[in-house]
């Protein structure tokens, strides 16, 4: 039983490793890919944006700690 499996799996293999399947399969699942792609657009601008803001904030609290000691100094 465990030898017709493993045959069974190997001739998968080989199958999926031809190009032409490779191609088909591209070909195949690459409406899909877009589709998903196009459903995360809004959330990976919305992360983007989340990010950059945070840098900025980050900057600025980073500016006003230099600007506070230089003052402490004096």
């Amino acid at each position: 039983m465990d030898n017709i499996k493993e045959s069974i799996i190997k001739q998968c293999i080989t199958i999926i490793k031809r190009e032409d399947v490779k191609e088909e399969l591209k070909l195949i699942l690459r409406p899909m890919i877009d589709m998903i792609i196009q459903e995360m657009y809004p959330y990976i601008f919305l992360s983007i944006t989340f990010v950059f803001i945070s840098f900025l904030l980050i900057l600025g609290i980073f500016l006003l700690l230099l600007r506070n000691r230089q003052l402490y100094r004096k």
